[in-house]
């Protein structure tokens, strides 16, 4: 009798649940066949460049060099570090990118929570004006952000009315302030917080809480999809920026790397071997960063709906 019980479904062992495969079908095959098409023509930029970071000036110039070099030349990373002052770029970008990504995360989520949980008069009026700037081309706003860069009052020499010196041009302030908050967080973090359960925050709020430590401690813990989201884009944007850096910023001790790269473009024509290869190193850790956090970022826009 105790054999027969211990063999009883639901007793002695949990039953799972088989996964069902969905049958293939033309459209499915199609959907593999398209998905995998675009694949393949999104990477094989990237595998050109590494490749030709590898070739000899001689075999690029070659017009019946193939894809694969002939001599692997590894040498090109090495000269390609030293024909710049590439550690002190690398050290800025990640300066200014880290702070943007801080910055970005503090500031939008704290308005995306309040845009989301509290009520105020205006709210959303606010938040239609932060739709509304999403809207906005990027490269619109360059000149009004550098005219309030240059004329920043009592900074670089200016006076009350941003007159008579440079402002915060060629300054660590003009390459991390205007950077520091994108619209599109606050929006994407205000969707995340309209998700939440209202009894979290009724829980938290008998327990004595402030409406900042719920924020903190409750609600912000969340949503981790959207910080990893937010936290990849925003490095991304920064770390790959090149037009504002480079108006902004006069000296090599300020340059960022993607500014670097322009000292391979010389008279003669650019140094392939040399530029393919500083790319491939500016590219590297955003490729890592992407692989670490892409379970997240993946759920962070597939669970971004309107609300």
């Amino acid at each position: 009798m105790a054999t027969t019980e211990l063999h009883k479904p639901g007793v002695g062992h949990t039953s799972r649940p088989v996964a069902q495969r969905k049958p293939l079908t033309v459209g499915r095959i199609a959907l593999y066949v398209t998905l995998s098409v675009i694949s393949l023509l999104m990477v094989v930029p990237f595998v050109w460049m590494v490749l030709t970071s590898l070739k000899t000036p001689v075999e690029i110039a070659s017009q019946d060099a193939g894809l694969l070099p002939e001599h692997w030349d590894f040498s090109n990373y090495s000269e390609a570090l030293t024909a710049a002052p590439f550690a002190t770029y690398a050290r800025n970008s990640f300066i200014i990118a880290t702070s943007h990504t801080l910055l970005n995360l503090v500031f939008a989520s704290m308005a995306g929570y309040a845009l989301a949980r509290i009520r105020f008069r205006g709210s959303e009026v606010i938040f239609y004006l932060f739709i509304a700037a999403l809207m906005i081309p990027t490269y619109t706003k360059v000149l009004p952000e550098f005219l309030i860069v240059r004329f920043m009052p009592l900074a670089g020499g200016n006076d009350l009315f941003g007159q008579g010196g440079s402002g915060w041009l060629d300054t660590w302030w003009a390459l991390i302030v205007p950077g520091a908050v994108t619209p599109f967080a606050v929006f994407l973090f205000r969707q995340f917080y309209l998700d939440l359960p209202v009894e979290l925050e009724e829980a938290a709020r008998l327990d004595g809480l402030g409406e900042f430590r719920i924020y903190a401690r409750i609600m912000t813990p969340q949503v981790k999809p959207a910080l990893i989201t937010v936290a990849l884009l925003t490095f991304e944007s920064s770390w790959n920026n090149f037009l504002w850096p480079l108006l902004v910023t006069r000296t090599d001790s300020l340059r960022v790397i993607q500014v670097g790269l322009s000292v391979f473009k010389t008279e003669n024509g650019p140094q392939w071997h040399f530029l393919m290869a500083g790319t491939t190193l500016a590219t590297l850790p955003m490729v890592i960063l992407f692989l670490i956090g892409q379970r997240y970022f993946v759920q962070g826009f597939a669970t971004a709906g309107l609300k």
